[in-house]
């Protein structure tokens, strides 16, 4: 490794590490469990104050503008740790949007804040039904699915990512479930266990959901107003499509290499 590379390498690794430590800090002091809740869920707010002081509890409110909606006093551990669980549910629970915790600790105020996306289902339409999904030679397939906030457009098969691409109308926030059968699509690693699925929004990678049994994996995925396209990306998808997805991924990888080898000589020349 020459000394521009050692350095490109140093300089991303710093990076993380300083990211990485930022985050494990704020999460330290006070953490909300999820970025998205529905009314009705339990939210999970925890955290760590910096020094424990003897029989003082920490104070929890949750604001929804200059609104509090939930106040608390709750205990704190020997060890300075502290869990408070609301029910994101009742009269204060009005609004669909942003909300804001913050905790405060001592008379010398030790404040900590953290935020959270909050949605009323009076504004969401919850759909339970079946799609059909055309399979080429294969005739079609049936995708169980429920969708609370907007509506399912169309789902398709991509041979390309190997996977599904779902289009959506998204009326608000919500989410979506698939259950997907394995015969149809899957994501394996290669000694055929399951594997994570890549679920990627109109061009950004999401976190998802996921449980399974003998023969699919149901997967929830969180979406935002004005989203429309969601892929999943598995490891493999319908048989008449499998040869072809093969070969476009190993152009791809070909490319990527081809790049690669040719990025690392122009860093040698320089």
């Amino acid at each position: 490794m020459n000394y521009y590379n050692a350095l490109i390498l140093f300089s991303v690794l710093s990076l993380i590490a300083v990211n990485t430590s930022a985050y494990a800090d704020t999460c330290l002091q006070l953490c909300v469990a999820k970025e998205f809740y529905t009314q009705g869920d339990t939210i999970v707010i925890s955290g760590k104050v910096d020094a424990l002081l003897a029989e003082t509890p920490i104070i929890i409110q949750i604001f929804q503008g200059t609104n509090i909606v939930n106040i608390a006093q709750v205990e704190v551990a020997q060890d300075g740790s502290y869990t408070h669980t609301v029910i994101a549910d009742g009269i204060y629970w009005k609004n669909s949007g942003t909300y804001t915790v913050k905790a405060t600790y001592g008379v010398s105020g030790n404040a900590y804040d953290a935020t959270f996306d909050f949605q009323t289902k009076s504004k969401l339409n919850e759909t339970t039904q079946i799609f059909e999904v055309k399979a080429g030679d294969s005739g079609t397939f049936d995708v169980p699915y429920t969708i609370r906030g907007g509506t399912i457009k169309d789902i398709i098969v991509d041979p390309q990512i190997l996977g599904l691409v779902v289009t959506i109308q998204s009326d608000g926030d919500g989410a979506l479930t698939l259950d997907l059968g394995s015969k149809w699509i899957d994501a394996k690693t290669m000694v055929g266990e399951d594997d994570a699925y890549i679920i990627v929004i109109d061009g950004a990678e999401v976190q998802y959901q996921e449980s399974t049994d003998e023969d699919s994996r149901v997967l929830t995925i969180q979406f935002l107003e004005g989203d429309s396209d969601i892929e999943i990306i598995g490891t493999q998808v319908i048989p008449e499509f499998g040869p072809i997805a093969i070969i476009v991924l190993i152009v791809a990888i070909t490319l990527t290499i081809s790049i690669s080898t040719k990025r690392m000589s122009l860093l040698k020349i320089s």
